[in-house]
C-alpha cells in the first residue's frame, strides 16, 4: 500500500532539481518540477519534450535534472517515453534489468501536448504503456514568446492574437484536453495546481500506482508571470485563484469514477465559487475584456460547471 503524504514536511527534503536552472522567477512551471519529481523519487527517468522547461533546465552542457534524462522532440515525447518503457520491459524479461520498478515520467508543456505532441499521446494512452504523463499547462507557447496554443483561453492577449476592435485576443475556447485523455479510457487522470501542493504530490503518488495497469495522466496549472502578466510574486495567488474561482476545477478520473477534489468539490454550488472576475482581473492578458465579454466567460464557465455536476452524477 502506497504511503501518501499527509503534509509538504514528509516529502524528501533532498532535490531532484537542482536550483541552478533558468526558469523566470515566478515560474509555476519551475514550483510544479520541483515538488513532482520530489514525489517521484529518484528511480525514474524523465523524458522532456522542447519546451520552457527544457530549455532552462539543459542548456548544453549543463543539467539541472538529478534523474536520468532524455530532451526529444515536441511531438514525440509520449513515443519515445513509449519506447524506453517497451525496453525495459524486454530487459526484465531477460534478467538484464537490476533497477528495480523504474518510472517513467513525461515533462511536457501545453504546447507539446494539446498540440504538437497530441497525436503521440493519444498512441500511447490506446495501447496502455505504463507511463505517467504529465502536463505542466501554462497555457501558451511560452517558451518562443507567448504565442496562443490549444490551451490558451477565449479572449487571452498572445502575440499570435493580438487584441484588435473586431478581434478581442484567442477567439476559441480551451480545448477540454482532461475530456480527451479520459476518452482513452485510462485508469487514472487527475488535474493539479501548484497552489495545492499537497494535493499535486498525492496524485502524483496514486497516479504512480495506476502505470501498473496502463497509462497515468496528470494536468498541472503552472501560471506564467511573463505570459499571463502579473507579477513574480503571485503565482501561488493566483493559481489558488483559478480554483477558487472554478476556471481550473480539482478532480480525478478513477477506474471510470469522476470526483471533485476539495475545494473543488464545493463548487457546483455556484454561491461557494469566487466570482470569476477575480481570477481574470488579476492578470494583463485578460487588461482589454470589456464587461460584456467578461459576462460572456462567465455564462461559459457556468455551462462548463453544469457539465462537471453531470459527470459527478453519472460516474460518481
Amino acid at each position: 500500500m502506497t504511503a501518501y503524504f499527509r503534509s509538504i514536511r514528509d516529502l524528501p527534503r533532498e532535490e531532484m532539481l537542482a536550483p541552478g536552472h533558468r526558469m523566470c522567477a515566478g515560474c509555476g512551471a519551475a514550483l510544479a518540477v520541483r515538488w513532482i519529481t520530489k514525489a517521484v523519487g529518484p528511480n525514474a527517468i524523465i523524458v522532456n519534450p522542447t519546451g520552457c522547461v527544457e530549455v532552462t533546465t539543459t542548456p548544453y552542457p549543463d543539467t539541472a535534472w538529478h534523474h536520468p534524462y532524455i530532451h526529444v522532440a515536441f511531438e514525440n515525447a509520449a513515443a519515445a517515453a513509449s519506447g524506453i518503457e517497451a525496453a525495459i520491459k524486454v530487459l526484465k524479461r531477460k534478467g538484464m534489468w537490476d533497477a528495480g520498478d523504474t518510472k517513467i515520467i513525461v515533462v511536457a508543456g501545453d504546447g507539446g501536448t494539446y498540440d504538437i505532441g497530441l497525436q503521440a499521446l493519444s498512441g500511447m494512452l490506446e495501447r496502455g504503456h505504463g507511463i505517467l504523463y504529465i502536463l505542466y499547462d501554462n497555457e501558451a507557447y511560452m517558451n518562443t514568446g507567448i504565442q496562443r496554443s490549444g490551451s490558451t483561453p477565449k479572449y487571452a492577449w498572445t502575440t499570435t492574437t493580438p487584441v484588435g476592435a473586431a478581434i478581442r485576443g484567442k477567439i476559441q475556447r480551451k480545448k477540454d484536453i482532461m475530456g480527451i485523455v479520459v476518452a482513452h479510457r485510462v485508469p487514472y487522470a487527475a488535474t493539479a495546481s501548484v497552489a495545492y501542493m499537497l494535493d499535486m504530490v498525492n496524485k502524483v503518488k496514486r497516479a504512480l500506482e495506476y502505470t501498473a495497469e496502463g497509462s497515468a495522466f496528470l494536468h498541472v496549472l503552472a501560471p506564467c508571470p511573463a505570459g499571463w502578466r502579473f507579477p513574480e510574486n503571485r503565482t501561488v495567488e493566483i493559481a489558488r485563484l483559478a480554483v477558487e474561482t472554478g476556471y481550473f476545477p480539482l478532480y480525478e478520473w478513477e477506474r471510470g469514477r469522476f470526483r471533485l477534489n476539495p475545494p473543488s468539490n464545493a463548487h457546483i454550488d455556484k454561491s461557494k465559487r469566487r466570482p470569476l472576475r477575480d481570477f481574470i482581473q488579476a492578470q494583463g492578458r485578460f487588461d482589454h475584456l470589456t464587461g460584456k465579454e467578461l459576462e460572456e466567460l462567465e455564462r461559459e464557465l457556468d455551462e462548463y460547471w453544469d457539465y462537471l455536476a453531470r459527470l459527478v452524477k453519472a460516474f460518481s
